[in-house]
């Protein structure tokens, strides 16, 4: 038989040839296939769950191992010793495999020595979202049978950080249920709202699923749910309108998807590259930007949590105190960081009006403002801005105060006050940089300084 023809027979006869002849283990290893990709499925088809586990190696990320049985498992490149990410995928409407898995795979393999198991259940997930929700306790006994294996061949509970994005996070939540919460990791990926804002602990992720669970929500008001499900949960820009989504509905899916999908990109991007993603615990997204919560010592004692695979986030108390608020901004592409700093006006005499001043850092054609609004009859207004750059890298502050809107009035109003600076998370008044002189500004008329930093 000329070469390659035997293949081509194999692939057309194969599942015949398993029921004639026996179990898979009985045809010649060289026949095979060595890598399996995710399955497709349409809505003719149905939505039977039909999982696949998918095993990748660091040497070669693009090849995945169908592992079933133990003995897959075994003869695979698994390595018991090492630690485990499982990724579980949300809600497939059209049955395809996921657009973000493969580059996903490929960041966790370069930023860590791990086993990567992908779950491939794109069947279960398939068609109307309330049959893939109504597969989740399958799916997540079939995980739990599946763990089971991995737990025979000596690998450990807490090594175990399942990552699960949208419906997917409630899966993990619901296999670390099953474990009673000894799991080590749990990483939820904007956790689906739709079903689940109202569910009961078992039957969505919750702080109890895993010695550690973390949320990252960027769709609060749409696709994600809107309650803290973690020990620690992002609020990602308030949670809502990420930067760079399409704002407009006849962007057409992306308008639909961006923000929920942002999760993901920002967990990427924290994977690959090395500045921070920090965020800020606070009462409320409008708190945090007016300057009310510049440190982590409430509850983190001064610990800020990072996204990323730093053990717990990098938050050093125990016990973990649980569905704590952090807040972040961000850029609109990645790497998505930012460097947060506090910005301060003091006025040297009070107004019978509220006073707006924009604030503006300048550095290497990246500028990032903010409008801080000092209240009628007192002194300080502060606000939080976002810049790509460290302080150290900031060449000028641009500051502007905003006019009167009555016209003949714009030039005839002058404030005098000091500007002041700190980088998050502050915590002493040695951090804090102000400009040497008084600041005078006149309405409507800009003014720049040189903000001198120096770099630690």
């Amino acid at each position: 038989m000329p070469p390659g023809l035997w293949e081509r027979y194999f692939w057309l006869w194969g599942p015949l040839l398993q029921l004639s002849i026996g179990s898979s283990e009985d045809i010649p290893p060289t026949l095979q296939p060595k890598c399996t990709d995710f399955q497709n499925a349409n809505l003719l088809r149905g939505t039977n769950l039909k999982v696949q586990f998918l095993l990748f190696a660091p040497s070669d990320p693009s090849c995945g191992q169908l592992v079933e049985e133990s003995s897959d498992i075994q003869n695979s490149g698994f390595n018991a010793t090492l630690g485990t990410k499982l990724i579980i995928h949300g809600f497939r409407a059209l049955g395809t495999k996921p657009s973000w898995i493969d580059k996903f795979i490929r960041a966790f393999l370069r930023a860590a020595d791990v086993n990567v198991i992908a779950v491939d259940w794109v069947y279960g997930s398939t068609g109307v979202y309330f049959s893939a929700v109504e597969n989740v306790v399958k799916l997540s006994l079939e995980i739990s049978r599946f763990l089971n294996k991995l737990l025979v061949l000596g690998v450990s509970e807490s090594s175990i950080h399942i990552i699960g994005v949208s419906l997917g996070a409630h899966v993990g939540g619901m296999v670390g249920h099953f474990y009673k919460g000894q799991l080590g990791r749990i990483t939820g990926l904007d956790p689906a709202g739709p079903e689940y804002t109202r569910a009961s602990l078992e039957e969505r992720l919750d702080a109890g699923d895993a010695l550690f669970v973390e949320a990252i929500h960027t769709d609060t008001d749409n696709l994600g749910i809107r309650i803290p499900v973690g020990h620690v949960d992002y609020f990602v820009n308030g949670g809502q309108d990420q930067p760079g989504c399409p704002t407009f509905i006849h962007a057409g899916y992306d308008y639909l998807i961006c923000d929920h999908m942002r999760a993901v990109h920002l967990y990427m991007s924290a994977l690959e590259d090395s500045c921070p993603l920090m965020a800020f615990p606070c009462s409320s997204y409008e708190a945090f930007l007016a300057g009310h919560c510049l440190d982590c010592f409430n509850p983190f004692l001064l610990s800020c949590p990072r996204i990323g695979l730093v053990e717990q986030d990098g938050v050093k108390i125990e016990p973990l105190p649980k569905e704590v608020r952090v807040y972040l901004l961000t850029t609109s592409r990645a790497p998505y960081c930012v460097h947060h700093s506090l910005v301060e006006f003091h006025l040297q005499k009070v107004r019978n009006k509220d006073t707006i001043i924009k604030v503006t850092f300048l550095s290497s054609n990246i500028t990032s403002s903010v409008k801080i609004t000092i209240p009628r009859q007192q002194c300080q207004g502060k606000g939080i801005i976002a810049h790509p750059n460290p302080q150290c890298q900031i060449n000028q502050v641009k500051l502007q105060f905003k006019a009167s809107t009555q016209i003949w009035k714009k030039k005839q109003t002058t404030i005098v006050g000091n500007f002041c600076t700190s980088a998050l998370p502050v915590h002493d008044s040695t951090k804090t940089v102000c400009l040497p002189e008084p600041v005078s500004l006149q309405a409507s008329v800009a003014v720049f300084h040189d903000l001198k930093v120096a770099c630690v």
